[in-house]
């Protein structure tokens, strides 16, 4: 009887300590150094910024030029929930009043790519502009 006992408890402890271990936040470690890779050689280039082009649901549509091969991130902000889409270049995300849709571009092809939004639900959709490659 008193090795069923003991048996029971070291069962409860050993249990107790796993439920514990496993609830428990790991010790913070040192922060391991990062490895800068090496060095290469690029062929000289004019330096590119890159360009921000925003589009507002509030308000007319807009038109916004890129020059042919800049690289570029498009900005939509709305003021209610729905899918934004540059139409031709086949891009698509959702947007929030409080999250605008962001679309990384590179301007390689001529061309006049509208921005469109269409709220959930509806088969609407709205033109907030054009981007302008040229």
């Amino acid at each position: 009887m008193h090795l069923r006992r003991a048996l029971l408890l070291f069962a409860i402890v050993l249990g107790l300590a796993a439920l514990t271990a496993s609830l428990s936040r790991p010790r913070e470690q040192a922060p391991v150094p990062e490895r800068t890779p090496p060095a290469t050689a690029l062929a000289p280039s004019a330096p590119r910024d890159e360009e921000d082009v925003q589009f507002m649901s509030d308000g007319p549509p807009r038109t916004r030029s890129l020059p042919l091969g800049a690289a570029a991130t498009v900005t939509v902000t709305v003021s209610a929930p729905g899918q934004v889409t540059v139409e031709g270049l086949g891009l698509v995300s959702a947007a929030e009043p409080l999250t605008p849709a962001s679309f990384p571009v590179h301007a390689d092809t001529i061309g006049r790519y509208p921005v469109l939004f269409t709220p959930p639900g509806d088969d609407r959709t709205r033109r907030l502009g054009t981007l302008v490659v040229s």
